[in-house]
């Protein structure tokens, strides 16, 4: 386990752990922003799930700036293997336990943790947070694990949690049936990044007529591809980015000449992706999972000034704007891209959204997470 010498053992006091539900390197899911945030005022460990050895991921402790460090755990082979999970659970909760320790500090401010897995006894800490950022249970099909084992495993954080942060309305009612009374603190947009769309530049690998429909984040079965196949019908120019699960095909959209599937992209690179845009769309469909979750994508189009077509989600009715176009039908949908597409993309229409974005920034998130762990209390004390 690798250190960095230069940082006193002083400077990880009152560290906020954060078990996260995707690795640091390959996304930013809510909780690396809100790590990245809070990290400006107090120290935060971010512990990567672990992954198969054959990933070639780095496995250990690194310190990326003063106070923000990264916990990728070792995993085993076979580690989502039901006789095998037991086993990984006990590693990789004594990978943090060695973390904590080897940063200097006996008890941590805070232990948060935002997967599916129990680890809540990994370290001593001052409160127990779970942060529901989706409903694991519901999600079983999605994440190939076993609907009793996360049930389970859901139990044993509901009986251990001290308190419940959810992204939305729908998980909050999830919690408590659960004995909990949640703190809703909704997902945000980095509006600092995509304040800058309109100046990045054009990318190279987009060759597609305007005006251009686009889906940016992973593509898997969450996808309604009925709406993306009504939308292309109408001729519009569709632009697929993200990572895409095995399973899910796209080959009845490829077909089609005004279609492109670019791949993953550098999230540092999507300002440029959403620059070739001129509607972003949320074609989620309305399924249990779907509707406990709140899309990054949604905001981050009005980050970047564009408007969006969603489905008709819980968290896109909360947002409450007609920046907004929501249907389910492939009918309906096509119609409001068709509409939103004839819309004029005006000096005033772009400043609209980013108002809006603003209000939604992952600055004003970790306000409020701080908040809920104490933090500006501490610094006003």
């Amino acid at each position: 386990m690798s250190r960095s010498n230069d940082l006193h053992h002083d400077d990880w006091e009152g560290l906020v752990v954060i078990c996260a539900g995707s690795a640091w390197d390959l996304w930013y899911p809510a909780e690396k922003h809100i790590a990245a945030l809070l990290s400006r005022h107090t120290p935060v460990l971010y512990v990567d799930p672990p992954s198969p050895p054959t990933s070639g991921r780095f496995e250990g402790l690194r310190i990326l700036n003063r106070g923000l460090a990264v916990l990728s755990p070792r995993g085993i082979p076979g580690l989502t293997r039901p006789i095998l999970r037991n086993a990984q659970s006990v590693i990789t909760r004594r990978a943090i336990a060695r973390a904590v320790q080897s940063l200097g500090v006996k008890r941590a401010l805070a232990l948060v943790v935002a997967n599916h897995l129990d680890l809540f006894n990994a370290v001593d800490a001052d409160q127990r947070i779970m942060f529901a950022t989706d409903n694991f249970v519901s999600g079983a099909n999605l994440m190939g694990l076993d609907h009793r084992y996360l049930l389970a495993e859901e139990k044993k954080q509901a009986a251990r949690a001290d308190r419940i942060i959810v992204v939305t309305e729908r998980l909050g009612d999830h919690w408590r049936v659960r004995g909990h009374n949640p703190i809703l603190i909704p997902n945000g947009c980095d509006t600092e990044r995509f304040s800058t769309t309109d100046c990045s530049p054009w990318p190279h690998d987009v060759d597609l007529p305007r005006p251009i429909a686009g889906v940016f984040g992973h593509l898997s079965e969450r996808i309604d591809l009925d709406l993306l196949e009504a939308v292309a019908e109408r001729g519009h120019s569709l632009l697929l980015v993200g990572t895409k699960h095995p399973s899910f095909a796209l080959d009845r959209l490829l077909v089609r000449g005004n279609v492109r599937y670019l791949g993953p992209k550098p999230f540092e690179a999507m300002p440029s992706y959403l620059r070739a845009i001129d509607i972003g769309l949320t074609p989620y469909a309305v399924t249990e999972f779907n509707c406990a979750s709140f899309p990054l994508k949604t905001l981050e189009y009005l980050a970047a000034g564009r408007q969006a077509v969603s489905t008709d989600l819980p968290a896109t009715k909360w947002l409450n704007t007609e920046l907004i176009g929501v249907a389910c039908k492939p009918s309906e949908f096509a119609d409001l891209v068709d509409t939103f597409m004839r819309r004029p993309r005006t000096a005033r229409l772009v400043q609209e959204c980013h108002a809006f974005a603003r209000r939604h920034s992952w600055t004003e998130r970790a306000k409020a997470f701080g908040g809920v762990l104490g933090l500006w209390e501490m610094s006003s004390a």
